[in-house]
């Protein structure tokens, strides 16, 4: 009955992620009658914030004019932008009367949001007051701008009410950004009696190459080329498996799995990446084939470091008792990663983040640490078993991944901080330039690891330098016999026994 529960709040929760799951718009901002936040004097809705580049200055004659319109142009286009107020505010209003309600859309780049509000004349309200408006800084009502006829500074749409109509809709149009940098889309209203207006409509932003945003834009090219090196690298170890196919240990389909995953994962990251700079949408089908195939990769790469220090086929032919555990954390792992991964990436953001978001993250790197700690706990043992049994071939080759492991894992705890740092100190996006490397990182270490293991474990016609020799005596289970007797078991039976056996393996090698 309680294991019974415990599934249910398994698939009650995957249902709730996979209810906040939209068709992911990333450079399309959809708004499904969201409403206005109060902030001073001011109502305001975020619309939307995207890096864009700036538009390319395209020479085209008459003689041959352009297909399309928008090439090389980078701008945020309105369509179907609607304001609905409430029944109770425009009932108060005489239909014979204009401009009844002004709600104005605010393009501004992260540079210059200090020219939003009165900070520059010295006070802290965002709409126009009677008394700021007599020097003729600003129009009571508007939001006050600071040089508002600057061509290359905030610019201001207006969309009135008219009588007491109480829809407004806004004027279908695109705006040309001409300055590369981290722009922001704020919808805001300064009449009170505008208040539980909502807003429905989208936008799309649109950069010179495509609708992919410009913090992706590298990522685009980065995933072609790692899907290349994968490429590379599958090439390498198939020829390598067959040219010596009779010696293949079961390890190595382990591994042939990852690289087939890999090659698979950032080559389905690119297409997506791809059609989304086409298309303005993400694929909903690609994109989450992308995300389950990541999520799998993930968690075999680690069953796979976690197999390997615990020696198996190389100090013992099997896990033995430990198998169903390893399955099981595997499984976890699995199943917290895709569902951060789908919210990642097909869900709405604006509404899963902050400490929601801590919910999906925490399990990953609680099970991230676990994973960890059970494979230097398994290779201090794996190290010590062979020490005892003298095999000092494969006790090199274990010192060597052994070492290679944790300079990876200095780098990724050293990288973690600086993740943090980044995201610390680049609060509104201002660095969106560089924020590709930081995703980009993880796969790159990702893929050295898997070529190290390739190098340290690649087939040969010597495959007893790792592979277990299947002497009588040694096919058994150690840590499940220590689990279930809770005496510790750390070699040989003896030292002579121990020294007989490695060096008997050592004339093999």
């Amino acid at each position: 009955m309680k294991r019974g529960s415990y599934w249910l709040g398994f698939i009650l929760g995957f249902l709730y992620i996979l209810d906040s799951i939209t068709q992911a718009s990333a450079s399309i901002h959809e708004y499904r009658k969201e409403a206005f936040i109060p902030q001073s004097n001011a109502f305001f809705f975020h619309g939307g914030s995207e890096g864009l580049y700036a538009s390319k200055s395209l020479d085209s004659s008459p003689a041959a004019p352009d297909d399309n319109p928008s090439k090389g142009k980078s701008s945020i286009r309105f369509e179907n932008v609607l304001f609905v107020r409430t029944k109770e505010s425009s009932d108060k209003l005489n239909e014979m009367q204009s401009k009844t309600g002004l709600v104005e859309a605010i393009i501004l780049e992260v540079k210059d949001r200090e020219k939003i509000g009165g900070a520059f004349i010295k006070s802290d309200v965002i709409c126009c007051t009677p008394e700021l408006s007599r020097d003729g800084s600003c129009k009571v009502g508007e939001v006050i701008i600071q040089n508002v006829d600057n061509p290359e500074g905030p610019k201001r749409i207006q969309t009135f009410f008219e009588g007491n109509n109480p829809e407004a809709k806004m004027m279908a149009q695109s705006v040309e950004i001409n300055s590369t940098g981290m722009y922001y889309l704020y919808f805001m209203y300064c009449d009170p009696q505008l208040k539980g207006t909502t807003i429905s409509g989208r936008t799309v932003w649109r950069n010179p190459e495509g609708y992919l945003p410009g913090k992706m834009v590298p990522l685009m090219t980065f995933y072609g080329v790692v899907s290349l090196a994968y490429l590379a690298l599958g090439l390498v170890w198939f020829l390598r498996f067959v040219q010596f196919w009779k010696d293949i240990i079961q390890l190595h389909y382990h591994i042939t799995a990852v690289i087939a995953l890999g090659m698979c994962e950032t080559a389905l990251w690119y297409f997506e990446y791809a059609n989304l700079n086409a298309t303005g949408s993400r694929p909903m089908g690609i994109t989450l084939w992308a995300v389950t195939i990541s999520a799998v990769k993930k968690t075999l790469s680690r069953l796979l470091l976690l197999v390997v220090s615990m020696g198996y086929g190389v100090v013992k032919p099997t896990l033995g008792g430990v198998t169903s555990r390893v399955l099981l954390l595997g499984l976890i792992y699995f199943i917290a990663s895709e569902a951060l991964e789908l919210v990642e990436h097909l869900g709405n953001i604006n509404d899963f983040s902050g400490k929601a978001k801590i919910y999906l993250v925490l399990p990953v790197a609680f099970l991230d640490a676990w994973f960890i700690l059970w494979i230097f706990s398994s290779l201090s043992k794996t190290l010590e078993k062979l020490q005892m049994r003298r095999s000092m071939a494969k006790l090199e080759l274990y010192r060597k991944f052994t070492n290679s492991l944790a300079v990876f894992v200095l780098l990724s705890i050293a990288w973690i901080g600086y993740e943090l740092y980044f995201n610390a100190s680049d609060p509104l996006s201002e660095l969106w330039q560089i924020s590709w490397v930081i995703p980009a990182f993880w796969t790159l270490l990702a893929f050295f690891l898997l070529v190290v293991i390739c190098v340290l474990w690649a087939p040969s016609s010597n495959p007893t330098r790792y592979a277990y020799p299947g002497e009588a005596g040694e096919d058994f289970d150690e840590e499940a016999i220590s689990l279930a007797s809770g005496v510790k078991v750390t070699g040989a039976t003896d030292p002579v026994t121990g020294l007989r056996e490695g060096l008997e393996e050592d004339k093999r090698e």
